[in-house]
């Protein structure tokens, strides 16, 4: 970004994120930051929006505040229909490109799964240990947080075994 001619204070990045979710910290500092006049630059469309309907509503945003956009280096002008065009195409692509990413990923997993690599967050306590630790509600000699330091997990991890027996023990409304 230095190199395009951005300041180091002017530079916000979204640690975490990807340009799939439209709420972003850092995205929404730059926003919030650009002036009339001033120019917003992004390395490249997919780092600003993921899908062209999010990057529409930027590009408009940006516009009516009379913010320019800058795409690696190129100004995007809203009124050159040539440069709206590509615009579009470089969204439409971008979208393209974070809906192969999401198939793969499931295609990925769904194998993972059939081949029993992917089981998901394993349980904090066993069945011999959920039952005991329910036992222990049952009797009432200890608090709940005594029960999960006894029990050696955390009291969420407590308090959420109790939840779910109590949801699997508590009727449903009649129909």
């Amino acid at each position: 970004m230095m190199s395009l001619g951005v300041e180091e204070e002017n530079i916000h990045v979204d640690h975490g994120f990807t340009g799939t979710n439209r709420t972003r910290p850092g995205l929404g500092e730059a926003l919030a930051s650009c002036r009339k006049g001033d120019t917003l630059v992004v390395t490249k469309l997919d780092r600003l929006a993921r899908s062209v309907l999010d990057a529409r509503n930027i590009a408009d945003e940006l516009t009516r505040k009379g913010v320019a956009l800058s795409l690696g280096g190129s100004i995007y002008d809203p009124t050159d229909p040539i440069g709206k065009l590509l615009f579009n195409v470089l969204g439409i692509v971008a979208e393209f490109e974070s809906d192969l990413i999401r198939a793969r990923t499931r295609e990925g997993m769904a194998v993972a799964k059939a081949k029993g690599r992917l089981r998901g967050k394993q349980p904090k306590l066993s069945d011999h240990q959920r039952k005991h630790l329910l036992g222990l509600v049952d009797e009432g000699e200890y608090t709940r947080g005594e029960i999960a330091e006894l029990m050696g997990v955390s009291r969420t991890t407590a308090y959420r075994e109790i939840q779910r027996r109590a949801r699997v023990t508590t009727p449903g409304p009649l129909q």
